[in-house]
């Protein structure tokens, strides 16, 4: 068994592309190995930085030896014949042949013997088809190979039992060499296999393994925070992109001028100090034990210094203390205007081309929550949630905002509170972005709620009503999350509302587009909504099924969308059928169903069309009586169309009897007729309006063709 090592040195790999990287190469080698059937027995996977490695053992030293059998003419055949089969063998005489007898006479058979190539053969295509297949997000040509790779690459080792594979990827260096630390050991070193690789770059001051050095990281940021008596802010995406912009870290802290952490408004925002060190300096913000700001922050070199890293310290303190000076300055300034005073910037601030100005769209926020009373659907005081949606957008022409667009919503919360407004307000203008994802929690205060409902309200049916509606995988206006937020918001605030008449009403009045959103955008809500309750656990077809409205009429129009009474519904139809009355009606219900169907397409009519005729004599058997007695007595039930599902169901329950004693007892298909005051008339007819009548009272409650199992 043999052993590779695989390392491509080039220059910095963008951490976002690191992980991904490596496993894809891996992926490749394996692959390619399996394929020439020398599978790796072991193959493992290491990324910095600078370089994508690979190490694979227990491969075979050969391929494997093969044996392939063709059957030739049949003894006798003409010359032609057996010349052609001997060339396409690779043969020269039928003396290297077998004859062998088949049930449709003897024929000749030759056995092709392929003895196994060695894996050092093999090996350059190999890994050349691997590297060449990685796929990067961005890639670029440089002079000294052909292929196209993220970063120039600098050398590559390819190493099999320790003998070098010659790769030909045109200038660049194949061999035994690489380089390590970049500044504290940069000069070349020259491996003889992976065991003795890893322990010359760990000498060299690398840390080949990322999760290693990720680890590493984390300890040495909470070690230096406790030594300190802090606490470090936790932050998993920050710690895993700087695992990737270091080989050997080193963690060090440096101070905050205190002037930038005292309390507002002398201060500044905790965000502000955040987003200034995470964003754009890579830094790890520092926690006191109470929770607050402390003037301290933590960062991780690349590099080990004599001076034990004051220097470093000295250069990243300078650099932040410019960022926090320009962030002050933005501070001081821009509470100088009142956020009123901004929104008419606003019509300066293109939303998009086909919708107009970021004024228009918060001006139509404002008109669903007042006009079309969104505010009083999510249980919020009117006149505040229209203020705080009017403001929501104003913070986007200040200097902080400009200069850290992460930090929009918040900072407005920031300027509302200094300027005196009511803290619901101030709150709504900072949550009216959120839910963001799906990690992100919804606001729970009702103007909060209110004002991130009509944001992404207003964002859906602006959309969609000038086509830009999502297509496949393609979704630039964030559409997808902005329905799945919107669906949340709902449901987490309990709120009452008929979507199909606020989108429509909303579209009237938006002055937007020539296509009426309606039906598309309940479409596509619905679609987003059976994925949200899917990933809670709940079947799609019950889904399906209580989609549908009392009219019992399964159409697109008739969808329900009062989204509180469609979880009541699912839980109440999930309840109902796991009881054996529950079960059981569902299979009568699929059986008169089946019936109908069935007898209509074959008489070419509806049996819909009618209620069933009780008159003396229609009714003929007492089970037939009972059922459409039943049946009228549901429909007469008040719970079937109120909202108390679970009364409904249990309604629904009482059916089961009757409908179990008619099918026993009564014959649908019959021949025979009645003569009611001289008109005949037909009792399998009837029967079937029967059928129809429990088939469409059952779907006032739920669309039950739509259960499956």
């Amino acid at each position: 068994m043999g052993e590779l090592l695989l390392e491509l040195l080039s220059e910095e790999i963008p951490a976002r592309m690191q992980r991904r990287a490596i496993d894809d190469l891996v992926g490749l080698v394996r692959d390619k190995l399996a394929g020439a059937e020398i599978p790796a027995g072991s193959i493992e996977g290491y990324v910095t930085p600078r370089r994508l490695t690979v190490i694979a053992d227990g491969i075979k030293l050969t391929q494997p030896d093969r044996s392939e059998e063709r059957r030739g003419p049949r003894v006798g055949a003409p010359e032609a014949a057996i010349g052609g089969f001997l060339r396409a063998a690779g043969l020269s005489s039928l003396d290297q042949c077998e004859v062998r007898a088949t049930d449709r006479g003897e024929f000749y058979f030759a056995v092709i013997r392929q003895t196994g190539r060695r894996t050092g053969e093999l090996l350059p295509g190999l890994l050349l088809a691997a590297i060449g297949e990685l796929p990067w997000p961005k890639s670029m040509r440089f002079p000294a190979a052909e292929l196209r790779w993220v970063r120039p690459l600098n050398s590559v080792i390819c190493l099999f039992d320790g003998a070098v594979v010659p790769l030909a990827l045109g200038d660049v260096p194949v061999g035994r060499v690489t380089r390590g630390h970049r500044f504290l050991a940069p000069g070349e070193i020259s491996v003889a296999s992976p065991a003795d690789y890893r322990d010359k770059l760990e000498a060299a001051h690398v840390v080949l393994d990322r999760e290693r050095r990720r680890q590493l990281i984390a300890d040495g940021l909470a070690a230096l925070a406790v030594r300190e008596g802090l606490r470090v802010k936790p932050d998993d995406g920050l710690l895993d992109e700087v695992t990737g912009l270091v080989e050997c870290p080193v963690v060090l802290m440096g101070r905050i001028d205190a002037d930038f952490v005292r309390p507002l408004p002398d201060g500044l925002p905790p965000e502000v100090l955040a987003t200034a060190m995470r964003t754009h300096q890579k830094y790890f913000s520092c926690r006191n034990p109470d929770g607050s700001p402390a003037p301290r922050f933590l960062f991780v070199a690349n590099n080990r210094t004599a001076d034990g890293g004051a220097a470093i310290s000295a250069g990243n303190e300078r650099v932040l203390r410019a960022r926090l000076s320009d962030a002050r300055f933005f501070w001081d300034q821009d509470r100088k205007v009142r956020l009123e005073d901004r929104v008419e910037a606003l019509k300066d601030r293109v939303f998009h081309a086909k919708l107009g100005s970021v004024y228009d769209k918060v001006e139509r926020m404002g008109r669903l929550l007042y006009v079309h009373e969104l505010a009083l659907m999510a249980h919020a005081d009117t006149n505040l949630a229209f203020e705080a949606a009017m403001l929501a957008k104003a913070d986007l022409s200040t200097g902080m905002v400009g200069e850290f667009p992460e930090l929009q919503g918040v900072m407005g919360r920031y300027y509302a509170l200094d300027q005196g407004k009511d803290y619901r307000v101030a709150q709504a203008i900072a949550d009216h972005y959120k839910p963001v994802g799906q990690d992100d929690n919804c606001p729970t205060e009702p103007i909060s709620a209110a004002v991130a409902l009509a944001d992404k309200i207003d964002s859906l049916i602006a959309f969609f009503a000038v086509g830009e509606k999502p297509t496949g995988s393609r979704d630039p206006f964030a559409l997808r999350r902005a329905a799945l937020g919107a669906i949340r918001l709902i449901l987490a605030g309990q709120m009452r509302i008929r979507l199909r008449q606020l989108i429509h009403d909303g579209w009237m009045n938006a002055n937007v587009g020539d296509i009426d959103p309606t039906d598309d955008l309940m479409e596509f809500i619905t679609d987003r909504l059976k994925v949200h309750l899917r990933e809670q656990g709940i079947r799609h077809d019950l889904i399906n099924a209580a989609l549908v409205r009392t009219s019992g009429v399964p159409e697109k129009s008739h969808l329900e969308d009062d989204l509180i009474l469609l979880i009541k519904r699912v839980r109440a139809l999930t309840s109902f059928l796991d009881t054996d009355d529950g079960a059981n009606l569902l299979v009568a219900y699929r059986r008169a169903a089946n019936i109908v169907d069935i007898e209509e397409k074959k008489d070419g009519r509806p049996y819909n069309d009618r209620l069933p005729d009780s008159t003396p004599g229609m009714l003929k058997l007492p089970q037939e009586r009972a059922l459409n007695d039943n049946l009228a007595a549901v429909n007469a039930a008040p719970e079937v169309w109120s909202e108390d599902f679970t009364a409904a169901m249990a309604r629904l329950a009482r059916l089961r009897q009757p409908v179990d004693e008619f099918f026993d007892k009564v014959t649908v298909n019959t021949d025979e007729v009645i003569n009611v005051q001289g008109e005949v008339k037909s009792l399998r007819e009837n029967r079937l309006r029967l059928l129809s009548a429990l088939r469409m009272t059952m779907n006032r409650v739920a669309d039950f063709s739509q259960i499956e199992g």
